[in-house]
């Protein structure tokens, strides 16, 4: 038999109200664990509850208050473990404090990312945690900044007095793998990346050329940067070998570039780290279990997470004063992708193709 009209129909808090025989205020007290409502109108406000199946529509109360208990995250892509990784943090964090999590990836374009942002705006949701497509001062910050909208970004930032900003030292963290490789006895390297445009890259490559040059000034450091996709990558780091280019040691920013240029190494028959030693920017699970064992800078995802979402609930609730920039330090791991320079082909005693 066809489900009636009202069956069908979600019970609101006036049917509650009804049911009990009490006033839609007196509903929303109770709900709201109000103390000073009666003994027995508690009661009996909760088995109108129970029979009708009521649920309070958290949606509907914050309109009135012109806010939505939503916070919104958009990173540039879902596919990678540090993005991935980071909005599952921001989505635990938002639910402890009775937020839910609405999660957009930008598919690392600008003008997506604004759209994005603008929808969250129409949602009217409490603030946003943003990770931009390449730095603070893109097209979707600007769009927050205009709709003074509450937000908090991430990654690839450096400073601004409009938001408050938290990242990782990926700096601090190429200076440690330009230490170690430099220790070893690499004097030739090669960096790739995607997006030198992106705060992230620059900062990432900028550190790791400063500590080289510091620490052996008659180094030599090669880079090849892709715009936004991995297949330029590939067929710029196979035009770059083919020349009879022979670094010691590669470092890639990050992780897609650590597994292209793995995949290079195998398809030319050069073994890590005989005939050139790897060092990924992000450590993927792949990168633990693969022979040999990938080296990896590890960025601190929940400190990252959880110092975006204590600043961005203390602007909610109306803390103002001048936005803070924090960097939170990164770990190196060293694996058997790493050693010193061996007989391989950068000496003359490898394969080549």
């Amino acid at each position: 038999m066809a489900r009636s009209v009202a069956e069908k129909r979600r019970a609101s808090i006036h049917d509650v109200a009804s049911r009990a025989g009490v006033s839609a205020a007196t509903v929303s007290k109770v709900m709201q664990g109000v103390s000073t409502v009666r003994p027995e109108n508690v009661q009996r406000v909760y088995e109108a509850v129970n029979l009708l199946g009521y649920r309070a529509d958290p949606l509907a109360s914050d309109l009135r208050r012109a806010r939505r208990r939503i916070i919104g995250a958009v990173v540039p892509e879902f596919e990678s473990e540090f993005f991935g990784s980071m909005v599952t943090e921001l989505e635990r964090l938002a639910e402890q404090r009775g937020y839910a999590l609405v999660a957009a990836s930008s598919r690392e374009s600008e003008e997506r990312e604004r759209e994005v942002l603008a929808r969250m705006h129409d949602w009217r949701v409490a603030g946003v945690v943003l990770a931009p497509v390449r730095n603070e001062h893109g097209p979707a910050a600007e769009f927050m900044r205009a709709q003074r909208m509450t937000g908090v970004l991430i990654d690839r930032v450096n400073a601004t007095d409009a938001f408050d900003i938290v990242s990782s030292d990926g700096a601090g963290a190429s200076a440690l793998v330009a230490r170690e490789l430099v220790g070893l006895g690499h004097r030739h390297f090669l960096v790739i990346g995607l997006g030198e445009q992106a705060a992230t890259v620059r900062n990432r490559l900028e550190g790791f050329r400063a500590a080289v040059a510091e620490l052996a000034p008659d180094a030599r450091v090669d880079v090849i940067l892709a715009e936004s996709d991995v297949e330029p990558l590939r067929g710029a780091l196979r035009d770059y070998f083919a020349k009879g280019e022979r670094p010691t040691a590669v470092y890639s920013l990050f992780s897609r570039g650590t597994l292209v240029v793995l995949s290079e190494f195998r398809r030319r028959g050069w073994h890590c780290p005989n005939d050139i030693s790897l060092v990924g920017f992000d450590d993927a699970e792949w990168m633990q279990v693969t022979w040999p064992t990938i080296a990896a800078v590890v960025q601190p995802v929940r400190q990252i997470a959880g110092q975006a979402m204590e600043r961005l609930f203390r602007r909610i609730e109306g803390e103002e004063g001048p936005s803070e920039a924090r960097l939170e330090p990164c770990r190196l791991l060293m694996r058997e992708s790493v050693g010193a320079p061996g007989g391989g082909p950068h000496s003359g005693g490898g394969a080549r193709r």
